[in-house]
């Protein structure tokens, strides 16, 4: 409190300054009269008195003099006086002002906006209760090395398990056709267990979460959803508990609404229902890996000790089901990790280069201060003769400096703010979290601390500069004092602007590169003409395996009567996307000891007329076909790099391969390799390809297959036009049927590029900007060089050098200063590109040290520093000798 007190009177002092100072009066003639009443006691008169206490303490301005440089008052006036200085000065120079915040509010507002991205999706902690306890659990597969999901059936022996949690629960992807109440529409939804929001820690807008006696096989039918569609169904009415909706033809009760804007994971969900409720078959079939499991750590557990104490459950549980568990582990992984995923890297490779458009900036401001300095020097010295010292001018020019870097921090706050939106809108799908980016108080701290930093950053070396001025020259009558310095520093300054601009371009140049390799990259099909959709089936066809094959059927048939349409066909997997069927294998009788050590293969569940939609190249043999059933032999398709793994020199066609819990299939063909993630990604679950027919799954399979089958059609028509046509055909075969997720091809595969396309787009920014600093910071140096050196060219006019000459001179030094960055600029770039290389899903087709790219980049540095330097050439050139021969 006694801290606070003296804090609160010292700025006091500084806004009542005249009532403090009669107060600060009247203390110090009581302090000496009463050190005058001593002496009078001793004996002394009373003028003797006062005479001696003056003498001895000093007169009563300078007793108030060492009152008020005790503590640290003194400081705070001091400052309070260099700031409304530094706002004269300022002011008396709107010209160099507004340059200089314009430069930082550019640096600043691009590192505020690129801290926002990162605060929102890397730092902000997770919107549940007590978040750092929140873990993911995973099934370690030690053959693949990569955690996978889990079954429902590695989830419930967990749960027996006693794991270290103090909650355990799990969800699962779910899709549904609502029918009512309302028109029919489909709906994103998740199976959860009856604990899953308790375990994040969230509580319901109305309602209750399930109980243990619904969140089992033969529950009641009971969900809960979102808020969105609590307002849209019922018109946010409390009364909507206890209702009915029907979800996949099951009156379904609502128990709960959830908190507006929740979400676990990069996907919303409208409908939540028991995951104890599937099928019996799915939640005992170790193979189906589809469950997430969400935990909270007890207190004092760390990360390291459940980890241990799961992989001792799991090797209990491998021993108990050697066939299917063996070769798993389990994986803890904090809960935001999995929702951040690969971003992180290329955030954080983002805000370096932001931070480098930063100290291109300071650079630029720090020249600008250093030519300003050069007038000012007559000011300094004067300064300096009346008696300030070093530390004073110092102390003055750094509070203008971050009084600059303030004002230039909050117009770049607004700017990062606009920018901000503008990026969100372009690339929110590319960013997990991305409700979540704001510019919060977190970020206005940011950008507060960065603006001090920066402007006693770029503000200190021309302080000290200036400091250390030469009073003799300086004072002298039209004196120019000595250019070198300034001038040798400033062209520091400027090469590290152009080594640094180098390293920027060179980053946005490997990624322009990467997106040319992308596009002209063979994707393993003929991506125009096709568009995708998936069809939400009438809920009384899906009830049988022959039910959906015959909706199916009559689909296609429907489909492919539309004017325009080349050809329609079903399948499982769409190329390019983020889907993945990965399907344990085997070939002939070469069994694993455990179908998790078994390898993997991408499978695709397609009709017979899947090859000619897609354009992929039939290598061998034969595709399935109509006479490819559910009655007949089972047959499969296998890639080019399925048949080169594990056929190497051999023909496959013939052959048998297995797929656990299906069958074994007759291998009748070899097709080509399709990129299916995206270009240049590899993954042992998707390397290896393998097709097989959509009518010969079982029933068991059937039945299900709906929620995750997409219909692909080749049509030359504009999707816009086709689209309309095939609604007709699907609400012609059944009205309750519903078309949704509609994109063509292309789109698809211009979004799986994003991973580079987004950090292309910033990064050009970055590199755009700093290219325009660096030429704004060529153009000053040579400026001031030219005026510095009136008199230098006016001699040389004098004794016969030409126009051409000068003008040679000129450029000559600017380019010289371009090429000395140049040197020092690629030396960077070589080693710091290779951070792109270590991204593997960054670079394609292009190395981090590519000769094309540095060339390139380089030379349009090159152009720059020329334009940049045509302006001040050309003043030179117009110098009139015997103007600047009285150049003093």
């Amino acid at each position: 409190m006694s801290l606070l007190r003296s804090i609160t009177g010292r700025l006091r002092s500084l806004f009542r300054k005249e009532r403090v100072e009669g107060e600060l009066d009247e203390e110090v003639r009581g302090f000496l009269d009463m050190a005058a009443e001593e002496k009078i006691k001793q004996g002394m008169s009373h003028q003797d008195a006062l005479r001696t206490v003056r003498l001895e303490r000093g007169s009563p301005e300078a007793t108030k003099e060492v009152v008020r440089t005790a503590g640290w008052e003194s400081l705070i006036e001091a400052w309070w006086q260099d700031l409304r200085f530094a706002v004269r000065v300022l002011r008396k120079n709107p010209d160099f002002a507004a340059v200089a915040v314009l430069t930082l509010a550019l640096g600043i507002g691009a590192n505020t906006a690129i801290f926002s991205v990162v605060q929102g999706v890397l730092l902000a902690p997770l919107p549940y209760r007590e978040p750092d306890r929140l873990v993911t659990v995973w099934l370690n597969n030690f053959r693949l090395k990569s955690p996978t999901n889990l079954s429902y059936r590695d989830f419930m022996d967990w749960e027996r398990g006693a794991p270290p949690f103090e909650k355990m629960s799990a969800y699962a992807w779910r899709s549904f056709d609502l029918s009512s109440p309302g028109n029919p529409e489909h709906l994103e939804g998740r199976e959860i267990s009856s604990n899953f929001l308790s375990t994040l820690g969230v509580g319901l807008a109305l309602g209750r979460e399930f109980s243990s006696e619904e969140d089992r096989n033969g529950g009641a039918p009971v969900a809960i959803i979102s808020n969105g569609l609590w307002r849209d169904r019922f018109g946010g009415s409390a009364t909507a508990l206890g209702k009915s909706i029907v979800l996949d033809d099951v009156e379904t009760t609502v128990v709960g609404v959830l908190q507006p804007g929740f979400r676990f994971g990069t996907d919303y969900a409208d409908v939540y229902i028991p995951i104890g409720q599937r099928k019996f078959v799915d939640a005992n079939d170790r193979t189906v890996h589809d469950v997430v499991c969400v935990a909270r750590l007890k207190r004092g557990v760390s990360l390291s000790q459940a980890d241990a104490e799961m992989n001792a459950i799991q090797e209990n549980i491998d021993r108990l089901n050697p066939e299917t568990e063996q070769g798993l582990g389990a994986k803890i992984l904090p809960a935001k990790e999995p929702l951040v995923g690969d971003v992180r890297g290329t955030l954080l490779l983002l805000l370096g280069a932001v931070g480098v458009v930063l100290l291109i900036a300071c650079a630029n401001v720090a020249n600008l201060l250093l030519a300003r300095s050069a007038t000012r020097a007559r000011e300094f010295s004067i300064r300096a003769a009346l008696g300030a010292g070093r530390g004073r001018i110092v102390r003055q020019l750094v509070t203008e400096s971050v009084l600059l870097s303030v004002l230039g921090g909050v117009l770049g706050v607004a700017a990062a703010k606009w920018g901000l939106n503008a990026t969100l809108a372009t690339l929110a799908a590319n960013l997990p979290r991305s409700d979540n980016i704001h510019v919060n108080t977190s970020v206005l701290c940011f950008a507060l601390g960065v603006s001090i930093v920066v402007g006693i950053l770029f503000g200190l070396a021309p302080a000290l500069r200036s400091s250390r001025a030469d009073l003799q020259p300086s004072l002298k009558e039209g004196g120019r004092g000595s250019a070198g310095g300034p001038h040798r520093t400033q062209s520091v300054l400027v090469i590290v602007q152009i080594a640094l601009t180098l390293v920027l371009l060179a980053g946005a140049g490997l990624l322009f590169r990467t997106i040319q390799h992308l596009l002209k990259a063979d994707l393993g099909f003929e991506s125009r003409h096709i568009l995708t959709f998936q069809v939400g089936l009438s809920p009384s066809a899906t009830k049988t395996g022959a039910g959906v094959r015959a909706a199916y059927q009559q689909l296609l048939d429907r489909i492919r009567q539309i004017p325009g349409v080349q050809g329609a066909e079903i399948t499982t997997e769409v190329p390019m996307t983020h889907q993945m069927n990965s399907i344990p294998f085997w070939v002939d009788s070469h069994r694993p000891a455990s179908v998790a050590e078994a390898p993997r293969t991408l499978g695709f569940i397609t009709g017979p007329d899947f090859l000619q939609v897609m354009r992929i190249p039939l290598i061998r043999g034969r595709f399935i076909s109509q006479q490819d059933t559910i009655n007949s032999p089972l047959v499969a398709v296998i890639d080019s790099e399925l048949a080169r793994t594990y056929f190497p020199g051999k023909d496959p066609i013939g052959r048998t391969i297995t797929f656990p819990q299906v069958g074994d299939y007759r291998i009748i063909g070899v097709v080509g390799h399709v990129q299916h993630w995206q270009v240049g990604f590899s993954s042992p679950f998707m390397q290896n390809q393998s097709y097989v027919s959509t009518y010969q799954v079982q029933d068991r399979w059937m039945t299900t297959i709906d929620t995750w089958t997409w219909v692909m059609v080749r049509t030359p028509l504009d999707a816009s036009i086709v689209l309309p046509e095939i609604r007709k055909a699907v609400y012609g075969a059944a009205s309750d049927q519903t078309v949704y997720h509609a994109q063509t091809m292309a789109e698809i595969v211009s979004e799986s590029m994003s991973p580079q396309r987004f950090p292309l787009i910033l990064l050009g920014s970055f590199a755009t900007l700093a290219l325009l600093l660096a030429s704004i910071g060529i153009y000053g140096v040579m400026s001031y060089s030219v005026t510095q050196r009136v008199h230098e060219i006016g001699i040389r006019m004098a004794l016969g050098a030409e126009n051409r000459d000068v003008f040679r001179m000129v450029v000559g030094q600017g380019v010289s200063l371009a090429f000395a960055g140049l040197a020092i600029g690629v030396t960077a770039a070589l080693i710091l590109t290779r951070l792109l290389s270590s991204f593997s899903h960054l670079l394609y087709g292009v190395g981090a040290s590519d000769p094309a790219t540095l060339v390139s980049v380089s030379a349009v540095l090159i152009g720059v520093a020329i334009l940049a330097c045509y302006l001040p050439a050309r003043r030179a050139m117009r110098v009139d000798p015997m103007v600047a021969l009285r150049y003093e």
